[in-house]
């Protein structure tokens, strides 16, 4: 790819994470001016042409681009425009190897293909989507991001290609996954701002192409990230809201009901959160399971029993413990296909507050230091490891003081 200056790829990625063509980027650079500073731009063609000259490394953009720049991006001036130097040097690592494998197997795609994007470019950025979200329960956030936001770049680059009504359509689908899955990564992260952005860059594909389970898994998405704030009839709302869009007995569909019976659960409405979990189980029954279970986007029973575990937990109901115990042990031995670690860690949180609840509290202890210092317990989830330590700090356990230091550690930037 291009060596371009760092400015200029920068201006290029932003706006195509945006799902912006550069025509429309130029619409929104008007759309940042003041009513003076508006009369004083050219036409929007020789706006767009400035654009393409600006990304393309030739010449640095002046005042007043900058400022309308970063007004439409929300980004700051010292960040966007860090100065004229040369390139970041290429990371070195295995993950950034394969991602540019991955890029380069794209183009070359793209360039035996008949049309500039043409079925098999299209194919192979719909296998990347899946294998990413395959990819999910089992590789860190911060590290998938990088390989997420290289393929959103990509394909959103050929929006200036040419390509069918359908070809068009197919590349907008699949930037909605692709902003959606860095979304839910950046909620994971706890990083907020960044995760709303990308999460409204996908609804808006989602209706754009009117695709409606990718619209519902946004919503989705959306109530879980209002329960780890702990804002849960607005979790609630988001979760009937996606399930009134989803195709019936769609993977949105039940993965949004198991939502509503999980925020029920933590509101404490034990007849609501039973009638949900009722509702999944007819919903998931007949399903056989799916020849990729890690997908992230494709429900599988062992994710309902996940959710279940859960679920009973939050309740307070004495069957989580089993629940739980029998995930977790089907998780560790990985007999519902590969290994979820992340999964397992959720899992033994949710059998440490069940234990808390029966009165157990040196097994719980146990299970949530194990959690806590896996590595493996993303920001997202904090909440849930603390909950428990909280309860055994309060009958003021032993145990308590080696756990408040490791949730210390784990928290520390």
């Amino acid at each position: 790819m291009e060596n371009l200056p760092v400015w200029a790829a920068r201006l290029r990625a932003e706006r195509r994470d945006k799902c912006w063509t550069q025509r429309e980027m130029a619409r929104a650079l008007a759309d940042a001016a003041d009513p003076h500073t508006r009369a004083r731009l050219p036409t929007r063609d020789s706006l767009t042409r400035m654009i393409k000259d600006w990304e393309a490394g030739k010449h640095r953009p002046k005042d007043p681009y900058p400022v309308l720049y970063c007004r439409a991006f929300g980004i700051d001036e010292a960040e966007l425009f860090p100065g004229d130097t040369a390139n970041k040097a290429q990371r070195s690592d295995l993950s950034q190897s394969e991602t540019d494998d991955e890029i380069n197997a794209l183009e070359l795609a793209q360039c035996v293909a008949a049309s500039d994007v043409g079925n098999e470019t299209l194919e192979r950025l719909e296998l990347v989507v899946d294998d990413l979200a395959t990819a999910y329960p089992s590789t860190p956030p911060d590290e998938l991001l990088p390989r997420i936001r290289k393929h959103l770049t990509y394909a959103m680059s050929l929006l200036d290609a040419k390509k069918t009504l359908i070809e068009h359509r197919r590349l907008l689908v699949v930037g909605g996954w692709l902003s959606l899955l860095a979304s839910t990564c950046n909620i994971d992260l706890r990083r907020f701002p960044a995760a709303n952005a990308q999460l409204k860059s996908a609804a808006q594909l989602a209706k754009h192409t009117e695709h409606p389970e990718l619209a519902a898994w946004c919503l989705e998405t959306e109530a879980w990230q209002a329960v780890t704030n702990g804002d849960y009839g607005r979790a609630l709302t988001l979760s009937h809201g996606a399930q009134a869009i989803a195709p019936h007995g769609s993977s949105a569909y039940i993965q949004a009901t198991a939502q509503e019976g999980r925020v029920w659960a933590r509101m404490g409405a034990a007849h609501e959160t039973r009638d949900a979990l009722n509702r999944v189980a007819r919903l998931v029954s007949p399903l056989p399971m799916p020849d990729r279970p890690e997908h992230h986007y494709r429900y599988d029973p062992a994710k309902s029993d996940a959710y279940v575990a859960t679920t009973l937990s939050w309740l307070g109901d004495p069957a989580a413990e089993q629940y739980a115990r029998q995930v977790l042990a089907r998780l560790e031995t990985a007999t519902d296909g590969s290994p979820r670690p992340r999964r397992a860690v959720s899992a033994r949180i949710d059998l440490a507050l069940a234990l808390m609840a029966a009165n157990q509290p040196d097994e719980a202890g146990q299970l949530v230091l194990t959690a806590v210092t896996s590595g493996l317990l993303v920001p997202s989830n904090y909440w849930r490891a603390k909950e428990v330590i909280r309860a055994i700090e309060v009958r003021h356990l032993p145990e308590a003081v080696e756990l408040r230091e490791a949730y210390r550690e784990l928290c520390r930037p």
